[in-house]
C-alpha cells in the first residue's frame, strides 16, 4: 500500500533524513519510532506533501502509494488519493462546531456522522461545541473522527496519544485497536511503547533520520539493548 526507499530530505542547507525505509501493506498497522529529533515527523510530512510548507524539500528516495509516486503532488492531492492525517497537536478547527469539524473534509465511503459518533459517543454530546472549548483529550478524539471522515485508505496518527490522561489514553487504544480488527491500514507514532508492541504488526525505529531496525513486537521485545540505544531517552 505505502513503500518508502531511501528517503532524504533537508530543510534548507540541514539534512533531516538521509535514507528512510518502511513499508506498509493492507490492513497493517506499523509503527515509526524514535527519539524527538531524530525525523518521524519529517517522515509525515513527506508522505503527506507538506514540507514544503514549512521549509523543508524531499532530497532523493521515493515514495509510493499503490501506483502513485507522492513526491512532488500537493497535499490535498495526496489526501485524495485515500492518505488521512491526524497531526501532532492535532490542529482541528477552533472556531468550527464538533460536527462542522467533521463535516468539513468529509468524503463519501463507509464514514459517516453517526458511525464517529458510534466511535465516540463523547463528540455526539458535544456536536455543537466549538474546537476551542473541547478538552485535550475530546480534540484528539475530534481530529481522528475528522481523519476517518476523508474515507482513508491509510490513516497517519502522528503522537497519537501525547499529553492526554490516562482514561482517554486507554479509550484512544481501544479506538485504534477496532479500526485494527476492522482492517483499517495504520501508520502510528507514539512514545507508549508497551501499547503500540501490544498493537501493531511491525516496528520501524529511525535514528538520526535512517532506519536502523524493522522488525516485529516479539522481536523487539527480545532486543532491551535495542531499545535502550534506539528509544529511551
Amino acid at each position: 500500500m505505502l513503500r518508502i526507499e531511501s528517503l532524504a530530505a533537508a530543510y534548507g542547507q540541514s539534512q533531516s533524513l538521509a535514507d528512510v525505509s518502511l513499508h506498509i501493506g493492507e490492513g497493517e498497522v506499523v509503527t515509526l519510532l524514535g527519539r524527538n529529533g531524530m525525523g518521524k515527523t519529517t517522515t509525515v510530512r513527506a508522505i503527506m506533501g507538506l514540507l514544503g510548507s514549512v521549509g523543508g524539500r524531499v532530497t532523493g528516495g521515493s515514495i509510493r502509494f499503490g501506483e502513485a509516486a507522492l513526491v512532488g503532488e500537493a497535499p490535498h492531492v495526496i489526501a485524495r488519493r485515500g492518505i488521512g492525517l491526524v497531526p501532532e497537536g492535532r490542529q482541528v478547527f477552533p472556531t468550527l462546531s464538533v460536527e462542522e469539524n467533521l463535516v468539513a473534509t468529509a468524503r463519501p465511503g463507509r464514514w459517516n456522522l453517526d458511525s464517529i459518533y458510534g466511535l465516540f459517543p463523547r463528540l455526539q454530546e458535544r456536536r455543537g461545541n466549538s474546537g476551542r472549548n473541547l478538552s485535550g483529550g475530546e480534540q484528539q478524539m475530534l481530529a481522528i473522527g475528522r481523519a476517518l471522515m476523508t474515507d482513508p485508505k491509510l490513516l497517519i496518527l502522528d503522537e497519537a496519544t501525547e499529553g492526554l490522561a490516562p482514561l482517554i489514553r486507554a479509550e484512544i487504544w481501544a479506538v485504534i485497536g477496532k479500526l485494527k480488527s476492522e482492517g483499517q491500514s495504520i501508520l502510528l507514532i507514539d512514545k507508549n511503547l508497551g501499547a503500540v508492541m501490544r498493537l501493531a504488526d511491525r516496528h520501524v525505529i529511525i535514528e538520526r533520520g535512517r532506519t536502523v531496525w524493522t522488525g516485529d513486537s516479539a522481536a523487539l521485545a527480545s532486543e532491551p539493548e535495542l531499545r535502550e540505544r534506539y528509544l529511551h531517552v
